[in-house]
């Protein structure tokens, strides 16, 4: 991988289900990784925790929490030892569990441990340029998941030069991950709201939160996970953070550039988020950018014989609707054999198969959906699946930053969903169907959207694919913009992210400055 109840009819399989499709759409599961030569020292050379520097005058109500958040003494974390051994999926690779503190502000309300994997760097140890830390995106996406299936990705290059980690961040994966403990299925999240109504579900899940994971919730923002990650640096013998964040991987990233300009190694932002964007307008942005993405797949589609959508771009669009339209009248109607696909369980399928720059598996899918009976269907579209820990660990995450989760009332919800419709007309109603997740969250958010400039850190590579429908182009841009040493690297293509995803242009250019930092030409656009 790169890697929502809907309104006015549209039959929801709500909360679990649109968090779920929350999770494929803004994660980014990289196939493949900074950190700048010279940068490397001991552990010992680090032990003094840094002060984060910020800029005052972008970073307002989040940054004053995080000067205050740095004053208490949390030096001892940076002292820890730690224990690497083999890991048992992979002797290759070596895993061990770093210390943090669970609240920054008071670290003696107690610790908490997060889970690191390092695949050592393969060349000669005089060659080597230190750690590179990677973060696939979600939030609620494990990175040491994605580094020991995906090290090999990289180019030899790479891997010969940087010992490639990567790190759950709290709440997330192994790393004392958020569980709710709901065990909530969609069929009864479904049964919530339709007794009770639109975003009840959101509700129903907020309230298991608060109950079983209630001590954990006000500490998993993206701000904490930044600390965290400074920590990791500082034991890892790194002078600099060597970092490659893909989609909220980039938000986390120029968060922590926010926090520590002058620790910043090789940074690489890819799908990336505007964090002086407001949820609102991100999703509405997403609604947007998925009706682009299906527009050029129905017109890529159309010319091949046996195209599942029709002769034309308005018979695209026409047939998808349909396909909805049968699947929730089927859904209402049951066969008593399982929980039926709806409308919303093809739209989260389609939505995931966009996310990719190559569409053969689309085609295939709706070919079958259209063929398939309901038991065939089910199977297809995955709708006996129930909300797991990196769909609870998401919503931790989103909803303590109003940048990410947004937190629309019911009547806001549907009040927004005519300008959704008009800006996507497949696909918006179900997008303005994410609009209530955090308005019940038992946290309150921790991050305002703002401008991060960054002032201060050596240059960040900014990469944005013209029509990446998860994180939209307008974003890359205005993150390059925004940060004092940005520069934008354009791939004028499909899917979402752009590093790894089929383009030797961005591939040379990514490698590139990861091993020479050699940035592309300002303007640079990959085709």
């Amino acid at each position: 991988m790169r890697a929502t109840g809907v309104l006015s009819g549209r039959r929801g399989r709500v909360a679990a289900g649109l968090l779920s499709a929350w999770l494929v759409l803004t994660a980014c599961s990289p196939q493949r990784p900074h950190r700048p030569a010279g940068a490397k020292r001991s552990a010992a050379a680090a032990a003094t925790a840094p002060t984060p520097v910020g800029s005052a005058a972008s970073a307002a109500a989040s940054v004053a929490a995080s000067a205050s958040a740095a004053a208490p003494d949390v030096s001892r974390y940076y002292r820890q030892r730690l224990d690497w051994r083999p890991c048992r999926e992979a002797a290759s690779f070596r895993c061990t569990s770093v210390t943090v503190p669970l609240d920054y502000t008071r670290p003696e309300r107690g610790d908490i441990r997060l889970a690191v994997v390092r695949h050592p760097a393969t060349g000669p140890r005089a060659a080597r340029l230190g750690s590179l830390l990677l973060n696939p995106g979600g939030p609620g996406v494990s990175a040491v998941d994605d580094v020991l299936s995906f090290a090999d990705g990289f180019s030899p290059a790479l891997r010969a030069a940087y010992d490639l980690v990567g790190v759950d961040p709290r709440g997330v994966g192994r790393s004392d991950p958020v569980d709710c403990g709901t065990g909530t299925s969609p069929a009864a999240l479904e049964a919530e709201e339709d007794a009770v109504g639109p975003g009840s579900g959101y509700a129903l899940i907020a309230g298991a939160c608060a109950r079983s994971a209630g001590r954990l919730l006000p500490h998993v923002g993206t701000p904490d996970a930044a600390r965290d990650m400074d920590v990791v640096r500082a034991l890892l013998g790194d002078d600099r953070l060597g970092f490659l964040g893909y989609s909220y991987g980039s938000y986390l990233g120029a968060t922590y550039a926010e926090l520590f300009p002058s620790r910043v190694g090789r940074m690489v932002l890819d799908g990336a988020v505007d964090p002086g964007m407001d949820a609102f307008r991100a999703t509405l942005g997403m609604a947007r950018g998925y009706q682009v993405a299906w527009e050029a797949f129905a017109a890529d589609c159309v010319p091949r014989p046996g195209c599942p959508v029709g002769g034309s771009l308005r018979d695209a669009g026409r047939v998808l609707d349909d396909l909805v339209a049968e699947l929730d009248e089927a859904s209402r109607e049951g066969d008593g054999r399982g929980v039926p696909a709806t409308g919303d369980d093809l739209l989260t399928a389609v939505t995931s198969a966009l996310a990719t720059p190559a569409w053969g598996g689309l085609r295939s899918l709706l070919r079958e959906v259209q063929a398939g009976d309901a038991a065939t269907r089910r199977l297809l579209l995955g709708t006996d699946d129930a909300g797991g820990p990196g769909e609870q660990s998401l919503a931790a995450i989103n909803c303590l930053s109003s940048a990410l989760g947004p937190r629309s009332t019911d009547a806001q919800t549907r009040a927004a969903v005519p300008e959704f419709r008009r800006a996507a007309p497949q696909f918006g109603a179900y997008y303005a169907g994410f609009l209530p997740m955090c308005a019940h969250w038992p946290a309150q958010p921790t991050q305002v959207p703002h401008r991060v400039s960054a002032r201060g850190a050596p240059p960040i590579l900014v990469v944005g694919t013209t029509r990446d429908p998860a994180t939209p182009y307008d974003q890359a841009r205005a993150l390059a913009r925004q940060l004092s040493s940005g520069r934008l690297l354009t791939w004028d293509g499909d899917g979402h992210t752009a590093y790894q995803q089929g383009s030797r242009c961005v591939d040379t250019a990514v490698d590139d400055y990861f091993l020479h930092g050699r940035l592309p030409a300002d303007g640079t656009v990959c085709r």
